[in-house]
């Protein structure tokens, strides 16, 4: 008698167990779009973070998740225009201020055309227009980088691989509407 009370109470145990991990699982679900879409991207988990951040992404089209991804590069550039100010309150000398010089430039080529282009692109049905805009946004977070090369390490390292691979992924979202 007492197996069988022990057997039932460990089924019940199983039983609940397993529905509160089916339904803890079903809340976290990423739709399927999402899913299939950022496995073409470079950046699997990079992709399907930047989605999950916005709400948008659960009911949304590709086109609607490349504008998500764009948007989200606009927001890392913007956070490197911020770092580029923030180093540059530190009185850096002058070898690191010219790339600094050169950094503002380049965020600013990324928010007033790359990110613009990407955005108008998407909105007028030209994802060759928006992909091109994202290429672009990855080599100048490139350049960026590079401007630090014979000064040191870059303090902008963090932020120019955010804005490069956020821009890929966004590319290649974009590259699934071509």
């Amino acid at each position: 008698m007492m197996k069988i009370l022990i057997s039932v109470i460990l089924l019940i145990i199983m039983v609940v167990q397993t529905y509160a991990e089916s339904a803890s699982a079903s809340q976290n679900k990423d739709p399927p779009l999402v899913v299939s879409t950022c496995k073409n991207t470079p950046h699997y988990r990079l992709c399907l973070a930047v989605l999950r951040r916005s709400p948008r992404s659960a009911k949304a089209d590709v086109w609607e998740l490349a504008l998500i991804a764009v948007g989200a590069v606009k927001t890392e550039a913007e956070r490197a225009m911020d770092a580029i100010k923030k180093v540059r309150k530190g009185g850096e000398g002058k070898e690191v201020a010219a790339a600094l010089k050169q950094c503002e430039e380049v965020y600013d080529a990324v928010l007033e055309g790359d990110v613009q282009e990407a955005e108008e692109g998407l909105k007028l049905g030209d994802p060759k227009f928006a992909e091109n805009g994202m290429a672009d946004a990855v080599v100048e977070a490139d350049s960026c980088e590079g401007g630090f090369a014979g000064v040191g390490k870059s303090p902008l390292s963090r932020v120019n691989s955010a804005v490069h691979d956020i821009a890929e992924v966004a590319r290649a979202i974009i590259r699934n509407l071509l």
